[in-house]
């Protein structure tokens, strides 16, 4: 049993856990843009202290807020799959209709749309 399948397991299993976790993600994206508009002027001076040290820094830093962010969302839209649904067990298989083709950014971001709306249907 791989560890992203206890995890799906556990928040199938505690509904809560998953919802705290979609609105972690929401909440780290929020505050990510918060705290680069307000220190915009700060990260670019430390950036620029030494350019081959801190870029790399905050880049990575950028990629493993996203990376966080992707992960929190894929762990909260796990109680919105049926048991049966068990089939894949893949970490990062969140959106349906991403399997099929080629990376889009329009295609992604309509099924992004499509997932928002089925968590609106859950919640009434």
């Amino acid at each position: 049993m791989t560890i992203c399948s206890q995890i799906k397991g556990y928040a199938r299993n505690h509904e809560r856990i998953a919802d705290f976790s979609s609105l972690l993600a929401v909440a780290l994206l929020f505050s990510t843009i918060l705290i680069v508009i307000d220190y915009q002027a700060s990260i670019f001076s430390w950036t620029q202290q030494s350019i081959l040290l801190h870029g790399p820094a905050v880049i990575l830093l950028l990629v493993l807020d996203v990376f966080l962010i992707i992960m929190l969302l894929n762990i909260g839209s796990t109680r919105l799959e049926g048991p049966g649904d068990n089939q894949s067990d893949r970490c990062f298989g969140t959106f349906r209709g991403r399997r099929h083709g080629g990376f889009n950014l329009g295609t992604a971001f309509r099924n992004w749309v499509q997932h928002i709306e089925q968590v609106n249907k859950k919640h009434r």
